[in-house]
């Protein structure tokens, strides 16, 4: 895997262009013999063959039969290998960040399915779990060299996990009960909002409006004050069609940035949902059990509420599903009635617009980051396989590695089989 990054810079030394392959933009129409060209780790050009031309002195890669996809976008995963739940029904001070292994192999496993981009979050046994963390699954021994912001102490670098329904109840502290659930989270919205800083005092003989005052220096109140002001976005596990109201009205209550996650029946209230113009990253899952609130889920909660106009997106939960069968998701969704182009939007750049990273990921346009994937086929079919990986312009995966290979057949032994294989 590292001969792979070594050999991804050496040729990212000029501009590299892929050529023959069917893209799928996302963002625009599928385009037959294109042309993709990407530099320094960016798209540069992005077309038919003939409108976009190959620069000189590129490197051209003959992609003739092949399918490309943008990355995609997991908006929900638990990949890093790091334990999920922290004491106390209220942890917003607690962040991935500080429980992710980049070297974990559930990273390259989910490589391996196409993912290039996850929001990595904390599990949903408290009211609030804490921060979640947007990365990049490049191949990396930093988590910083992860991120997707500059400097995590100064940025946010994820949104806020927060959860209700059975999950967070009867754990230590925590409530009891749907309406001891709901209370307690009214009332820390309730207290955020009195500790959002006001705006310093105009100053200076212009009259220069400094911006707003620090932020609190205790981390629970920093991360909820960051919520209360529109910088962080809450990602909330909820299933029962009760439970989803119930946010939605805390979200309207608060003004939150709100994504619904999992949300198994919202086939009892889309137009509610829709409505509130919240987006829902959802599961599909095709043996639905284990979780009493999921069992009435259905996979027609994707068409429903694309239907309806809500940005809808598909995540993984990994491990709950596997991230190497990403694309299948999507399948199971247009099975279900969503359009095929929209399934593979949900995949992708509906999921970058819910992290609020749509500037840089979810299509193949010119100016954002060249993540891609090339498949073998459509990217829906049952039968198509992931063959490459990119992330930044820099190769991942590689099917036709031996040692990538183990990593997309997936099993409990891969590390040993892998390092074996090296």
């Amino acid at each position: 895997m590292w001969l792979h990054l070594l050999l991804a810079v050496k040729a990212q030394s000029a501009p590299t262009a892929f050529v023959g392959a069917t893209l799928h933009p996302v963002s625009s129409p599928p385009v037959p013999d294109g042309v993709l060209v990407i530099d320094d780790g960016k798209v540069i050009a992005v077309g038919a063959r003939g409108e976009v031309a190959v620069p000189d002195g590129a490197e051209e890669v003959d992609l003739s039969g092949k399918v490309v996809i943008p990355g995609l976008v997991d908006t929900h995963s638990h990949v890093g290998g790091g334990r999920l739940h922290e004491a106390g029904p209220m942890a917003p001070q607690a962040s991935a960040v500080d429980a992710i292994d980049p070297t974990h192999v559930s990273l390259q496993l989910a490589q391996a399915g196409g993912v290039t981009t996850a929001n990595v979050m904390p599990g949903s046994g408290n009211l609030v779990g804490g921060q979640t963390a947007y990365i990049k699954l490049k191949d990396a021994p930093l988590i910083d060299d992860l991120l997707l912001c500059e400097d995590r102490r100064t940025e946010v670098c994820g949104g806020l996990k927060m959860a209700n329904g059975t999950n967070p109840q009867g754990r230590g502290a925590g409530p009891r009960s749907r309406m001891g659930a709901a209370a307690q989270q009214r009332q820390h919205f309730i207290d955020a909002r009195s500790k959002v800083p006001a705006k310093r005092k105009k100053r200076g003989i212009f009259g220069k409006e400094p911006g707003p005052a620090p932020l609190p220096d205790n981390l629970a109140d920093r991360a909820m004050v960051e919520v209360m002001q529109g910088q962080r976005t809450i990602h909330f596990h909820t299933h029962r069609a009760d439970d989803i109201v119930t946010i939605l009205e805390m979200q309207e209550e608060f003004g939150l940035n709100v994504v619904l996650h999992h949300v198994s029946e919202a086939w009892k209230v889309p137009d509610r949902i829709a409505e509130s113009g919240v987006p829902c990253s959802l599961i599909i899952i095709d043996s639905p059990g284990g979780k009493e609130e999921a069992v009435e889920f259905r996979a027609e909660n994707a068409p429903m509420l694309h239907e309806r106009g809500v940005n809808v997106s598909l995540h993984t939960d990994d491990p709950i599903t596997d991230s190497r069968l990403f694309l299948r998701s999507a399948g199971l969704a247009a099975r279900a009635g969503m359009p095929e182009d929209a399934a593979l939007r949900a995949l992708t750049l509906s999921g970058a617009e819910q992290l609020g990273l749509d500037q840089r990921v979810g299509s193949l346009e010119a100016g954002k980051d060249a993540d891609f994937v090339v498949l073998s086929g459509p990217p829906l079919s049952v039968y198509t396989q992931v063959e490459q990986t990119w992330v930044e312009g820099q190769r991942v995966f590689d099917r036709s590695d031996p040692v990538d290979v183990l990593y997309a057949e997936g099993g409990y032994d891969v590390p040993e089989r892998a390092e074996a294989g090296r």
